[in-house]
């Protein structure tokens, strides 16, 4: 790998550059919370050679939403379940509005 390639991953939020303590200190939570929404299958996080967990900075935008939920008093199950859910509702608008823009340029009469 050479130093380009390095730098590149700075602006990738896929890459799990942050170790379980950095995120939570970043969250201003526990490693007990990290691992709970982990556990609820909201966030999956890498794990280094040595088996410690890393999180990207995607995930800790999710966690970040998992725990604004949490301080309103939403259990963590149903926070997380909430954050999936709200996931694939933006995903399937997104996907009918695709398909919205393919049916109205195969057809641009039938949209006036």
């Amino acid at each position: 790998m050479t130093a380009d390639d390095s730098f590149g991953r700075l602006d990738d939020d896929d890459y799990p550059a942050y170790t379980m303590g950095r995120a939570a200190e970043m969250l201003g939570t526990t490693q007990g919370f990290l691992r709970a929404i982990g556990e609820a299958r909201l966030i999956t996080p890498l794990r280094s050679e040595g088996g410690h967990r890393r999180y990207s900075r995607y995930q800790l935008r999710i966690a970040a939403r998992a725990r604004e939920l949490v301080d309103q008093g939403t259990p963590v199950e149903a926070a997380c379940r909430i954050i999936i859910l709200e996931d694939q509702l933006e995903e399937a608008q997104r996907i009918n509005a695709e398909h919205r823009r393919a049916a109205e340029s195969a057809n641009p009469t039938a949209a006036a």
